[in-house]
């Protein structure tokens, strides 16, 4: 009974990720600097579910879709290369910059994959914002929310960051599903091939398991 709640939890997980991430394709451009962090996870949110509703294609987990949508409107809004940096820990900063853009392409494809079957769930759920927690810094802000359709509201939280300058926005670096955030869960998993046989071991490792997603879909 035990093992099949934790596969039911991991599974819901999973599944919730994949909305989260997906909750982002369809933003449109950056909009001013000065758009609260609140009403630019609502908007976010609101457009990119309505996309979803309405494109069988993305429903259907079309992943050469889906990865057209991310380099398009999700990279805008996402630091990546500051994701792939935190989940891979202090061996980044030692990886040539060769290796460093081998992982992040990785990783970019390993959490495509894992949300592209996410996009085929989304039928009735609807997203509630809740008010930003105050005395929070632009540098790391959290926007929690819920996903609510059938069951239980979900816990779905997102961390931003304001980039300064020209272009100013904000940017989305990591993702709280379920109580557990996106980067402690994969440093976890690439701090294990790290120590094992170092950075091109795990860049291997991500290789051979994007293959083998790439085969089962």
């Amino acid at each position: 009974m035990k093992k099949m709640f934790t596969d039911l939890f991991l599974k819901r997980r999973h599944w919730l990720l994949g909305v989260g991430a997906a909750l982002a394709l369809a933003a449109g451009p950056v909009w001013a600097s000065d758009e609260a962090p609140e009403v630019f996870i609502k908007r976010i949110t609101n457009d990119t579910l309505d996309t979803i509703k309405a494109d069988k294609a993305l429903r259907n987990g079309d992943v050469g879709k889906i990865m057209q949508l991310v380099d398009v409107k999700l990279m805008p809004h996402v630091n990546f290369r500051r994701m792939t940096a935190l989940a891979t820990g202090p061996a980044w900063r030692k990886a040539t910059p060769e290796q460093q853009t081998r992982l992040q392409d990785e990783f970019k494809i390993l959490l495509v994959r894992t949300y592209a079957g996410a996009l085929s769930q989304v039928s009735d759920q609807v997203v509630l914002v809740k008010p930003l927690r105050a005395g929070q810094e632009d540098k790391n802000l959290v926007v929690n929310t819920e996903v609510r359709g059938k069951g239980d509201p979900i816990q779905l939280d997102y961390r931003l960051e304001k980039t300064p300058g020209q272009g100013a926005g904000w940017m989305i670096f990591d993702l709280n599903v379920l109580g557990v955030w996106l980067i402690e869960n994969y440093r976890t998993q690439f701090t294990k091939e790290i120590n094992a046989g170092g950075i091109d071991a795990l860049i291997a490792s991500l290789a051979a398991r994007n293959k083998t997603n790439a085969k089962a879909s």
